[in-house]
């Protein structure tokens, strides 16, 4: 991977981390144009992924403070409740990761599968748009604006989004909004839960040696880890404002024309 390259796949990642148009989709379609080594491609998505999630830690940095400062109170309050929702929602994607993750993986070789997934992605993202629609404010009846069903609900979308070009953020986002969640609160907990397993992914890749493993410069990753952080950034406050003012339906109309260009790359 050369260093223009690991650029342009950290503009994608960042920017498509935090809208819903699937980042692993694109980063497959991305590979595929550039022509990029899938090996590469594995050790580079690692990077890439911490990336985005420093970018959120820093959007979201009162936030997560509040929340520590509350968790070592040691007392069930807002910010327990809040946590221990976050850690509902990591059980499906626990679940997929630990029995299902080489038929995950084996998804990522095939760009057909790319295409299905951001019609479906499309699909959520229209549905829940125009359902939400009518409630402008949705509910609020939950502790936090999130019960624990509702969080299991969500997590159950985030592990669906394991599949390449199933939007993680557009799948959690549309899977709260059709629960009757707030949108300012559904974008808010679709970026925050994501934390916990992007990161421990990339512990047990380090631990394991695939990062010491990798045939990339350290010079392209750097390029591809900074590209990716600060597109990051600028998506991540892009997206909380778009989920607000109830923009999806231009994303829907975004992955739509994308997944058809793919299928038909892959059937001409």
């Amino acid at each position: 991977m050369s260093w223009w390259q690991s650029v342009l796949l950290g503009l994608i990642q960042g920017l498509t981390e935090f809208l819903p148009v699937s980042s692993s989709g694109h980063l497959a379609i991305g590979r595929e144009i550039l022509g990029v080594e899938a090996s590469d491609d594995l050790v580079f998505e690692v990077v890439v992924h911490a990336a985005t999630v420093l970018a959120t830690i820093i959007v979201f940095r009162r936030q997560i403070w509040k929340l520590l400062c509350g968790l070592f109170k040691f007392r069930y309050n807002d910010e327990t409740d809040y946590i221990l929702k976050i850690c509902v929602s990591m059980i499906p994607v626990f679940v997929v990761g630990m029995f299902f993750k080489d038929i995950v993986e084996g998804l990522f070789n095939s760009l057909a599968t790319v295409g299905v997934a951001l019609l479906v992605t499309a699909f959520l993202l229209f549905f829940s748009d125009r359902t939400s629609a009518g409630r402008k404010s949705g509910t609020r009846s939950a502790r936090n604006g999130i019960s624990y069903g509702q969080a299991l609900t969500v997590g159950i979308g985030q592990a669906f989004a394991a599949v390449p070009g199933l939007s993680r953020s557009g799948t959690t986002i549309s899977t709260g909004l059709l629960c009757g969640m707030k949108r300012e609160d559904v974008a808010q907990f679709s970026f925050l839960m994501v934390l916990v397993p992007i990161l421990g992914e990339a512990f047990l890749d380090v631990v394991g040696g695939d990062m010491a493993a990798s045939s990339i410069p350290a010079l392209p990753l750097i390029l591809g880890f900074l590209s990716a952080f600060l597109s990051g950034l600028f998506a991540c406050k892009v997206m909380i404002a778009l989920v607000k003012k109830a923009r999806l339906k231009w994303f829907a109309l975004y992955c739509a024309i994308v997944g058809m260009a793919v299928l038909c790359w892959c059937i001409f």
